[in-house]
């Protein structure tokens, strides 16, 4: 799974940096269980450590049961969920509101 052609939404574009975009697909690609769910999914926010925020990421799927959390430097902090669904032939990033 997630082996297809990849595309990103009007909505991915315009509100998560293309970095953190890069770190979500590798995040799946380096996940570490036996199946991938065809869903995946992301909860961006704050984390605040010490009077440092960071950005956080909590990357969950249903079947098998999946959560990890990141803990990330970076400049800008975004706040949005995050879907990615693969539909065998490619896959696509998208907000949860544009589903």
């Amino acid at each position: 799974m997630f082996r297809g052609t990849k595309y990103i939404t009007q909505g991915i574009n315009a509100e998560i940096p293309a970095f953190l975009q890069n770190i979500l697909w590798y995040m799946i690609e380096t996940m570490e269980v036996s199946e991938k769910d065809y869903l995946q999914i992301f909860q961006l926010n704050q984390a605040s450590e010490r009077g440092v925020i960071r950005q956080r990421i909590i990357h969950t799927q249903e079947q098998p049961p999946f959560q990890k959390e990141y803990i990330i430097h970076t400049k800008q902090i975004v706040t949005a969920k995050i879907y990615v669904i693969d539909d065998k032939t490619h896959c696509t990033m998208l907000l949860a509101d544009e589903y």
